[in-house]
């Protein structure tokens, strides 16, 4: 077995708001070894984003609590100093942010936001980070790479300055990769370019990478595992070709449904998932999804799930799933 590059065990992350404290992740275990790829799914408010975050620790502090096992390539993320952690993010682990126009800083140009990267953390002189930043473009493919790196965000496309912010998170040849959803904002064309483009770098460059999507279709691209969310826990998880064809857990499989190849004839309707995810300030005790699973008992609204192995690296928190035997139509 590879080396384990990121190990979360019982993550459990809450936010302080006036009032209330909100349980945005609750207990998640997740593995990802060298070279592996996992794709986290699930609605919006699933705790997808929140999870890839805090492997930085890039949430505010004061009103933040991080508890549970959070380790990168061995290391203790949580018991960090703030200059360790600063010499970790770039430097060992890199993220793509979901709007680059946001994450890139506007009065800078592209290329000397990446020079300036890449001397922070390898000891090279400006030129020499210039002709590294330039070689990145290219690995990347942006046309006319020597004119880009003294352009500003604001003056290339959508596409070209995601191309850019992959190119500033691989310049200094991270081990782990986390991408929030890099392809949202994109049109359709755009969108399958950049996913070709991240597994061909992942392939050679080897590199482990947690990538969060709502969409399955671009989890299918790139993952060779699959995790699927719902407020706050991983609901399911296993091989992307298992856990397409033979889902177990009644969310994963609304999910599957819900999309236009899940529809069982021409012309008829899509399935919908009935509600809106739960409070998170207000968990329920049982499952979360029992107020929106056509299949739920009492006990499902009373007990809290255990994970459930159900095939090699196959597990379900599901207390239905055996007896169920679901499948996707």
């Amino acid at each position: 077995m590879s080396e384990v590059m990121i190990n979360l065990r019982d993550l459990r992350v809450t936010f302080k708001a006036p009032g209330k404290i909100i349980r945005a992740v609750s207990g998640v275990d997740l593995a990802v070894h060298a070279g592996e790829v996992v794709a986290l799914i699930g609605e919006s408010g699933s705790g997808k984003s929140v999870t890839l975050r805090s492997i930085m620790r890039l949430h505010p502090p004061r009103t933040t609590t991080i508890e549970g096992g959070l380790e990168v390539a061995g290391q203790d993320v949580l018991a960090m100093s703030p200059r360790e952690l600063s010499a970790m993010r770039g430097d060992q682990v890199a993220m793509i942010f979901q709007e680059p126009l946001l994450a890139l800083d506007p009065v800078y140009t592209v290329g000397s936001q990446i020079v300036e990267t890449i001397r922070r953390h390898k000891k090279v002189s400006a030129a020499e980070a210039r002709q590294r930043a330039l070689a990145l473009f290219e690995k990347v493919r942006i046309p006319s790479p020597e004119r880009r790196l003294d352009a500003y965000a604001h003056e290339m496309s959508g596409g070209m300055r995601q191309r850019a912010m992959i190119a500033l998170a691989l310049s200094c040849s991270p081990k782990v990769l986390l991408a929030d959803e890099p392809t949202t904002a994109l049109d359709a064309t755009v969108q399958i370019q950049i996913l070709l483009l991240l597994r061909d770098l992942q392939r050679e460059l080897g590199l482990s990478i947690i990538f969060v999507t709502h969409d399955i279709g671009a989890a299918v691209e790139v993952a060779d595992r699959i995790a699927v969310m719902y407020a706050g826990r991983i609901v399911e998880q296993g091989p992307a070709a298992q856990l397409l064809t033979q889902p177990r857990h009644p969310y994963t499989i609304s999910l599957l449904q819900s999309r236009s190849h899940g529809a069982m004839q021409k012309g008829q309707r899509l399935q919908t998932i009935p509600g809106a995810p739960p409070d998170l300030a207000r968990l329920p005790p049982g499952c979360a999804f029992a107020e929106r699973c056509a299949h739920a008992i009492d006990r499902c609204r009373a007990t809290q799930p255990e994970e459930l192995g159900i095939g090699p690296a196959h597990t379900v928190r599901c207390l239905r799933a055996q007896e169920l035997q679901l499948a996707v139509a």
